[in-house]
């Protein structure tokens, strides 16, 4: 506790001092500063050091029609042209992220048009996709190496291997076991790869400095595949039964004859559950990164509030001390999302493949 509340007074004094040094005449864009972060990117933005960006710059892989082309992100100009979009080598250039069409991606410039070439780059969300992923695997595969070495009666391991021996066997008993019942080893290896990951993703989002900082969970499209694969091992694995009560539910047959209205009300739920775990993940994950940029942000839009000195320095001042109370509140706060998300996931999605796998009721003599 003494060294937590060092670092906080460290973090207070720190925070009190930066935006003095501020100039009256920067602006700060606050919506920059939220997308940049939220945003995928071709670049790796760590922070700002005397006016100038560290970045770390990742490979572009792209398919024009000139051929493949893989080069660093270095090679895309910082200066833009009159558009706002980033000229580069072979024709290219990554489009201004205010553009209507293919903002902050990159283009081929083919005559007069503008056109997306095959892109496969690692970008920023690709690059923490993957560091999250080797952590995954060390996180499970030191367990694992353990179990192999020993017998179920062994005493219990300790220290790394034996907290996640307790995590995985809370989450498998209280969630996996308790829904699925005797087909839970079937589909643990799905549900707990999804826990695991979702919160190991949330809580390297909270971790500001690479390889943490990245928002994975607040992409759609990696939320998408999580509520997509359920979607498939949901409906694909149905019973009988289950596809019996989409098609034909026992309602009353005016519900079902002529005017398909349950029927029609049950297919469509299929897709709803998934798009609920989808859009439920995403939306929280991202919501709570812009709460708490938007926090760090209000101490520079304080210090703009007046041209006199004194006023502008003692409302910024105030304001960063609400600021880094409220960022430290809510990252303590990222933490208990970050596992409610994940264990929320699990749990539906155990719970949808359970419903999918419901059993005829026997006949009555």
């Amino acid at each position: 506790m003494k060294y937590i509340k060092q670092l906080f007074f460290l973090l207070m004094m720190l925070l009190l001092l930066v935006p003095s040094q501020v100039s009256a005449k920067e602006q700060i864009d606050v919506k920059n500063i939220l997308w940049g972060h939220i945003k995928d990117s071709y670049e790796w933005h760590v922070t700002t050091i005397g006016g100038e960006p560290v970045v770390i710059n990742l490979p572009v892989i792209v398919k024009t029609n000139t051929g493949w082309h893989v080069f660093c992100s270095s090679a895309f100009s910082e200066e833009k042209d009159a558009q706002g979009d980033r000229p580069g080598p072979f024709n290219l250039k990554i489009k201004n992220g205010d553009a209507k069409q293919y903002p902050g991606k990159i283009v081929e410039k083919v005559g007069n048009e503008e056109v997306r070439p095959l892109d496969i780059s690692i970008t920023k969300t690709v690059c923490v996709l993957f560091i999250n992923a080797i952590l995954l695997l060390i996180c499970v595969l030191i367990p694992a190496r353990w179990c192999r070495k020993h017998k179920i009666d062994d005493p219990a391991p300790k220290g790394f291997t034996g907290l996640m021996h307790m995590f995985i066997m809370s989450i498998y008993n209280d969630v996996v076991k308790s829904t699925l019942g005797d087909e839970a080893p079937k589909y643990a290896p799905w549900l707990l790869s999804c826990f695991f990951f979702i919160f190991l993703s949330n809580i390297m989002g909270i971790v500001p400095f690479p390889p943490g900082g990245g928002n994975l969970t607040g992409n759609i499209a990696c939320t998408f595949f999580f509520g997509f694969t359920t979607f498939l091992i949901t409906n694909f694995t149905g019973t009988k039964a289950y596809w019996k009560d989409i098609f034909w539910p026992d309602v009353p047959t005016w519900l079902k004859v002529p005017v398909p209205l349950m029927p029609f009300i049950e297919l469509f739920g299929i897709f709803t559950k998934p798009l609920a775990l989808t859009i439920r993940l995403f939306a929280n994950m991202m919501a709570g990164h812009a709460i708490a940029l938007s926090f760090a942000a209000m101490i520079f839009i304080m210090f703009k509030i007046s041209d006199q000195a004194i006023v502008n320095y003692s409302a910024g001042t105030g304001m960063t001390i609400v600021s880094v109370a409220m960022s430290c509140f809510m990252m303590l706060l990222e933490v208990l999302v970050s596992y409610i998300q994940a264990l929320v996931f699990t749990m539906l999605s155990a719970v949808f493949i359970s419903l999918a796998h419901v059993k005829e009721e026997p006949a009555e003599a």
